[in-house]
């Protein structure tokens, strides 16, 4: 039998791996009704197109018709597709690679993987693309606002031993962040809450109850009215370091989620976030050598904040 999680199906093309849509249990009439009230982002008409160029197939190989039946609990594999994507003009660094993972520095403004209007644009297409890796897949993620580096799995075989160490906290990273600088907090400091969605916005909340995010907070430097902060996660909470700082009146310079949503419109990459992903250490439970790797950017010095 096919197996689901490991379609060859249809290749990679031009970076992207095919998505899968699974035909319900019970299913009637055709394949194409199906899909235009599955997908509607695509119109009948695309659909026909992508019927008819043999773009659309099932997990045996054959490709599907306009014609084609629902067959119940079937799987099919088709591209995403977007009708136009605006370039991001910042590029990503490859920082290592070797036959199990691949190291990446990410600029500001990048997705890290596909979603929503950004396809091509994004770290993961980038690098297959780039790279030809069709198994390539992110083990941890960083906001699309955020720079630094992103570790990435080359191959299915061994990537669930790297996205153990992420589950078991065995990775230590450390970031960097520009935020106000308020003398009456004392550093260095530990920072626990409970962090839940708020339901809007995809934006987080610190609310009561037991903590399960953790934050040490440190001082690098300190100039006027501003400082660079060095921030070590020990949990992995979305947007855990943003929540945080923001809690204690540290705003991250540049954030246009925290304290409140302030989103810039597309195109404008004026304001960057003050927040770097500097360094990734581990033992590999591969090679079981001594991994450290550190980011080449850098965040904007302390004086062009006045």
């Amino acid at each position: 039998m096919h197996n689901r999680h490991d379609p060859r199906v249809l290749p990679m093309r031009d970076g992207v791996n095919p998505s899968c849509v699974v035909l319900p249990s019970v299913g009637r009439g055709l394949l194409l009704d199906f899909l235009v009230q599955r997908l509607p982002a695509v119109s009948h008409a695309d659909w026909l197109r992508r019927l008819a160029a043999g773009e659309v197939v099932d997990e045996n190989g054959v490709a599907a018709t306009a014609l084609s039946p629902c067959t119940p609990g079937l799987r099919y594999y088709y591209y995403r597709e977007l009708p136009s994507e605006v370039p991001i003009p910042f590029e990503e660094t490859v920082l290592y690679q070797d036959a199990h993972i691949v190291v990446a520095d990410k600029p500001h403004f990048l997705p890290v993987v596909p979603a929503g209007r950004y396809l091509q644009q994004t770290l993961l297409v980038r690098l297959k693309r780039r790279l030809g890796l069709p198994e390539l897949s992110p083990v941890h993620r960083i906001d699309r606002d955020t720079a630094g580096l992103v570790l990435l799995s080359v191959q299915r075989a061994t990537r669930g031993r790297y996205q153990a160490l992420f589950r078991q906290r065995d990775v230590a990273k450390t970031y960097e962040a520009v935020a106000p600088w308020r003398a009456n907090l004392p550093f260095p400091r530990l920072h626990e809450s409970r962090l839940e969605e708020s339901g809007h916005f995809f934006r987080m909340h610190e609310v009561p109850g037991t903590p399960n995010a953790s934050t040490t907070i440190d001082i690098l430097e300190q100039a006027g009215n501003w400082a660079r902060y060095r921030l070590q996660p020990l949990t992995g909470k979305r947007h855990q370091l943003r929540v945080h700082m923001a809690a204690l009146g540290l705003p991250l310079y540049g954030d246009c989620f925290y304290p409140e949503v302030n989103d810039p419109p597309e195109g404008d990459y004026s304001n960057p976030l003050q927040l770097l992903a500097r360094s990734l250490a581990f033992t590999d439970p591969v090679t079981g050598r001594q991994r450290h790797f550190e980011s080449r950017l850098q965040l904007r010095p302390l004086a062009d904040f006045g």
